[in-house]
Parts: C-alpha cells; sequence; structure tokens
C-alpha cells in the first residue's frame, strides 16, 4: 500500500495503518528528519497512547501504555553501535506478539528482529508531503 499525506493528515494515516495492521513490529526506513518519530506519536495515540514524549534517540527505547493496558514500545536503533549493544539490551526479547514494536533504523539490529513485521519507508515528496510505502 502507498500513501500520500501530509502532516495535516497524520492522524487519518495512523488509523489506515492500524486498521491494515496484520503484525505488530513495524519497522521504518526513512532518512533522518522525515518524520519517522512524528508519525509514530500518530499511531501510538491512535492506539490509546495519551503520554507519547519525544524520540527514544538517547534511551534507545520508550514504553507507552495504550488501551486495554496494551505495551507499546518505541525504538531508535539510531545510535547502537553494533548488534552486540542490542543483545545485551536484550531487544530480542521485546518482539512478543502481543505487544506493539515500532522500530526506527532497524538495520543496526537485524538478526534480532522477528520474521513477522510490515515494513515502512517513508519518502519526502516536498517540505509538507511525504509519500509512505506499507508493506
Amino acid at each position: 500500500m502507498i500513501i500520500t499525506y501530509s502532516i495535516n493528515e497524520l492522524n487519518n494515516v495512523a488509523k489506515e495503518l492500524i486498521e491494515k495492521s496484520e503484525h505488530k513490529t513495524w519497522l521504518f526506513d526513512a532518512p533522518m528528519g522525515a518524520g519517522k518519530t512524528t508519525l509514530i506519536k500518530a499511531i501510538a495515540q491512535q492506539l490509546g497512547v495519551e503520554d507519547v514524549a519525544n524520540s527514544p534517540t538517547f534511551s534507545i527505547v520508550n514504553e507507552y501504555k495504550g488501551e486495554n493496558n496494551d505495551r507499546i514500545f518505541h525504538f531508535d536503533l539510531y545510535r547502537l553501535k553494533n548488534e552486540e549493544e542490542a543483545y545485551d539490551m536484550g531487544l530480542d526479547e521485546y518482539f512478543d506478539e502481543k505487544n506493539w514494536c515500532f522500530v526506527e533504523w532497524p538495520d543496526q539490529a537485524q538478526n534480532l528482529l522477528p520474521e513477522n513485521v510490515h515494513r515502512i519507508s517513508i519518502e519526502l515528496v516536498d517540505e509538507n508531503t511525504r509519500q509512505l510505502k506499507f508493506e
């Protein structure tokens, strides 16, 4: 599925992605500043999260509670030096089919990721528009 959207349409895009979802682990591929974190915040809000903060760039993972106490994990793996760091933090243990997991920069820990995932790529169309591919 391919969606072209502006920031004003984020909530609708987030809702549509959740409705089309077959898996709870989503891998985000996009250049720096393309809106990965902004989209993940909109998705988390659609899942009932009220306290979405900033990207977990420095903490690597943020945990949120959604509707029905669903656990939602937002990972930013940009700062990982290698997969060994990901193993050390127990990254593979987070990927439980009951939990929502949104992963920015997934290539940093490719061997730890589960098989059943959605891949989301975001491209900049212009300053206000993005094109998203949801697989």
